[in-house]
């Protein structure tokens, strides 16, 4: 999978869970946040770090996932 249709797919999934209502389960557990954890090395990526960077690269803003048609026009990647 190219880089470009990875980032396709992660912005139609987030597009999906802010279209669902508040007290989805989905909306729920993205929520959830572990605090107390170490790790060597380098911190990992959390997913909405990776979602704000893909929103950021195409110039998108979080108030237009509601408008399904216009969303997936702007993140839509063309398959080969």
């Amino acid at each position: 999978m190219t880089k470009k249709k990875m980032r396709d797919t992660r912005l139609r999934w987030f597009g999906h869970i802010r279209r669902r209502l508040r007290d989805a389960l989905v909306r729920r557990c993205e929520t959830i946040e572990c605090l107390d954890y170490r790790s060597r090395g380098r911190p990992k990526k959390r997913w909405n770090e990776v979602i704000r960077y893909d929103r950021k690269t195409l110039g998108l803003v979080e108030d237009i996932t509601p408008d399904r048609k216009f969303w997936r026009a702007r993140i839509k990647v063309m398959d080969f």
